[in-house]
């Protein structure tokens, strides 16, 4: 029950502060028991990122654990501040943000690197929010260049863990089980149509990720792959003395030389949420379609705005590797998938998306839950990329529709693999000029494909 009731058609009640629109369980919207059940299992993706913490930026666990806990406060901030979908990771991007990391030493240098990477994301999101400058650069951007760039985190994503000396060698049965069973629930045709008609096979597969996830922690336990967890019991106080060792205002302020190798690893990142906030917005109108008795708000401008906050405070006070992203797609869609029920299933798309945040962040602060999960988080962080790898690579490969595409693509991933972002642009940009331009003032012809060829 909520204090304020929503007339049909109309939005969910809010309190106007400035730009934002303020919403509190309880007062403005309910909270969703379905939710709040499916946050209390996905709370380890969350965690995931932790061991990119402590073993790239240098941070001790208890810092680690401090930023988990502060991203997940920030992370409710969407829902709660207007921006109905459930934000998250610029997941597609860490394996270049990692990339872009390796280049420091970890410990005061890597986090004065760290910090200058979420400071220009920062700036990029507001600048490119209030102006709009952001959907001109992305949707002129060639297919070649955005696919180029899918592509090349993708195989950075999966070759980090099939690397000699990676997880794949150290826990070979348990990465290997879990990823073939997050594939399978995830992108499998056969799945999809028992996904139809089965009850059980719907709720794994509402679960995602979180379904290989669990079968392989369980392997790696039975294998012996990961050691047996020590349960401990109480709650968690975030080590926020720690943490403060590990901001700018102790490790000291990034410099200027920072800032420029950041730039092109941060314009990457933007394009990448981009095309998740394109995907959002896409999620969002399917299922207003459904729901005629919710407006929905959903304005990009404000969705910059607030991921610009957001990567603002994690820059000053708790730096984080998967930056700030506008949207954790599988959470907004499970969210939504369940929202197109109806009323009495979910009154508002801001109660699913605030009450799946709240449980996570519950379960991020109960120490026996973290500590049952904290000798497996290797696993969920190498299966959370190998997803993502695989998601980077399809889509990628799918805006290619051209030979001389395909062709600028994969040089362009290749050296982004290689040698990071910013060879990347250059060289992508470079292939563009010589090979798919065919005037410096016009677009390119529209180039035969290789069907069309072949006819």
């Amino acid at each position: 029950m909520s204090l304020y009731n929503r007339m049909d058609g109309e939005e969910q009640p809010f309190w106007k502060f400035g730009p934002f629109q303020i919403r509190l369980p309880f007062i403005h919207f309910r909270l969703e028991i379905p939710e709040i059940l499916q946050g209390i299992v996905l709370f380890a993706i969350g965690l995931s990122i932790v061991p990119i913490m402590e073993n790239v930026v240098g941070m001790p666990y208890e810092a680690a654990l401090a930023v988990s806990i502060i991203y997940l406060v920030t992370m409710l901030m969407g829902p709660l501040f207007g921006v109905p979908l459930v934000p998250g990771f610029i997941t597609a991007g860490i394996p270049l943000f990692v990339l872009f990391l390796e280049s420091f030493e970890p410990g005061p240098e890597a986090i004065q690197g760290l910090i200058a990477l979420q400071l220009t994301v920062a700036i990029i999101f507001f600048l490119f929010g209030v102006t709009g400058f952001g959907k001109m650069v992305v949707t002129k951007l060639p297919n070649s260049l955005k696919a180029g760039i899918l592509i090349g985190a993708g195989i950075a994503a999966i070759y980090g863990e099939i690397i000699e000396g990676g997880r794949l060698a150290n826990t070979p049965i348990s990465l290997i089980i879990g990823a073939f069973i997050c594939l399978f629930v995830m992108f499998s045709q056969s799945f999809a149509k028992m996904y139809k008609t089965s009850k059980i096979i719907k709720i794994i597969g509402n679960f995602g990720i979180m379904t290989g996830i669990s079968v392989a922690v369980l392997v790696g336990w039975l294998t012996r792959e990961y050691p047996a967890p020590t349960i401990e019991w109480g709650i968690i106080i975030p080590n926020l003395a720690e943490l403060w060792n590990y901001t700018p205002f102790v490790v000291g302020f990034p410099t200027f030389e920072m800032i420029l190798m950041a730039i092109p690893t941060a314009l990457i990142a933007y394009i990448i949420a981009y095309g998740d906030i394109v995907v959002g917005v896409s999620l969002v109108k399917k299922a207003q379609e459904v729901r005629k008795d919710e407006k929905i708000s959903l304005n990009i401008r404000d969705m910059h705005i607030m991921t610009f906050i957001r990567n603002l405070i994690h820059a000053l006070f708790a730096p984080h590797p998967g930056l700030a992203g506008p949207i954790f797609t599988a959470g907004t869609a499970t969210v939504l998938e369940r929202y197109k029920y109806g009323r009495k299933a979910m009154d508002s798309v801001y109660s699913g998306s605030a009450s799946l945040i709240g449980a996570m962040l519950l379960a991020t602060l109960l120490l026996p839950l973290v500590s049952l999960f904290q000798p497996v988080l290797p696993i969920a962080l190498s299966l959370t990329m190998i997803i993502t790898g695989y998601l980077c690579i399809s889509i990628g490969i799918e805006q290619l529709n051209t030979q001389s595409e395909r062709g600028v693509a994969g040089v362009m991933a290749i050296v982004l693999f290689t040698y990071g972002s910013a060879h990347a642009l250059v060289v992508g940009f470079a292939l563009y000029l010589i090979i798919q331009k065919t005037s410096l003032f016009k677009a390119e012809d529209d180039e035969i494909d290789d069907t069309e060829k072949a006819s």
